[in-house]
């Protein structure tokens, strides 16, 4: 697997543009569009946790349970910036991942962060 298979982010220069600090560097924030959040829940796949479970017993990373949560969370993040551009923002601020087991049979990811309107300064 590559490097895209355990990593995420956003591509070269967004339309909104997602961080994780309070500002952004010569912008200013024209106004505040309240918080956004994208939110997706995986159930674990049969195959995947026998292998998690016998990779366990050895050690070592479980190179099929990162790479679903790295999708998983590339998906929240995603639905986080679709809901920013539809209330007319272009960029995130304050940007986090919320990480919890959903009831025993998945994981829940929310990407969440407050929807603002950048202007150069």
């Amino acid at each position: 697997m590559g490097i895209d298979d355990y990593g995420g982010g956003q591509s070269p220069r967004p339309d909104v543009l997602v961080v994780t600090t309070n500002d952004v560097p010569g912008h200013r924030v024209q106004e505040v569009l309240g918080e956004v959040f994208g939110l997706t829940v995986r159930s674990r796949h049969v195959g995947s946790q026998i292998g998690a479970g016998l990779k366990s017993m050895i050690g070592g990373e479980l190179k099929g349970l990162t790479k679903t949560l790295v999708q998983t969370r590339s998906q929240a993040m995603e639905r986080l910036v679709e809901q920013a551009r539809a209330r007319g923002a272009n960029a995130v601020l304050m940007f986090r991942f919320d990480v919890t087991e959903a009831a025993d049979v998945g994981t829940e990811v929310c990407a969440y962060g407050t929807a603002v309107v950048l202007a150069p300064e």
